[in-house]
């Protein structure tokens, strides 16, 4: 990554960072109904109506709460796998229930579930994949948290399931317009954007597919 993208951004990192510890509790709280609902809804669409199987992630402080998306994932049937951060900037993956017990992260500043870690082969089982991002915009270029696991993961995840649904997670007010933000070659494109008013398309594909709702 050259410097010139790298300091732009960290500087988009830090400004929706500041902007997400600005929420109230009411805002989020709203933001976390929005995101189960209109999540779930894509979820349902993916699985086709079928019990199915979907990465997530623990949202914690100020981002995005995905504490309701599981749970109302888990209560529809379908399954969920959390991240384990691991040497060498690698994930492995734990099924979650809401009985699970959360552990400290040895590797990063988030907590993670107890339980049996699974590798990539895992994703064989995966119907879909909901990821974090401080940004995106509408081109499907993506900011994620600055620890470079989701892009070893994606990196990964390209050869062996190029076919995985694939939508992040953010804030609505985190959505720029197309070309907003720096990519590299490597960068993996994300083509939805979950936000709590709804699922947006992006890239070619761009428009909301689902109604307005909370936050």
């Amino acid at each position: 990554m050259s410097e010139d993208s790298k300091s732009a951004k960290d500087g988009i990192r830090s400004l929706h960072r500041e902007r997400r510890a600005g929420m109230d509790a009411r805002q989020r709280d709203e933001a976390g109904a929005g995101l189960a609902a209109h999540g779930l809804e894509w979820a349902n669409n993916v699985a086709g109506g079928t019990p199915s199987t979907f990465c997530l992630y623990l949202g914690v402080g100020f981002e995005p709460p995905t504490g309701p998306l599981m749970a109302a994932l888990h209560a529809r049937g379908h399954g969920v796998l959390l991240p384990v951060c691991e040497p060498g900037r690698r994930l492995s993956w734990v099924h979650w229930t809401p009985e699970a017990e959360f552990v400290r992260s040895r590797y990063a500043p988030i907590l993670e579930p107890a339980g049996t870690r699974h590798g990539l082969e895992i994703m064989a089982t995966v119907a879909g994949l909901f990821i974090p991002a401080t940004a995106l915009d509408r081109s499907g270029n993506r900011i994620g948290q600055g620890g470079g696991y989701y892009d070893v993961f994606l990196g990964s995840l390209a050869s062996s399931r190029p076919d995985v649904r694939l939508a992040a997670i953010i804030y609505d007010h985190e959505l720029l317009p197309a070309g907003t933000l720096p990519s590299e070659d490597f960068d993996r494109k994300v083509p939805a954007a979950l936000t709590p008013s709804g699922l947006i398309r992006l890239g070619n594909a761009s428009g909301r597919t689902t109604t307005p709702g909370p936050g």
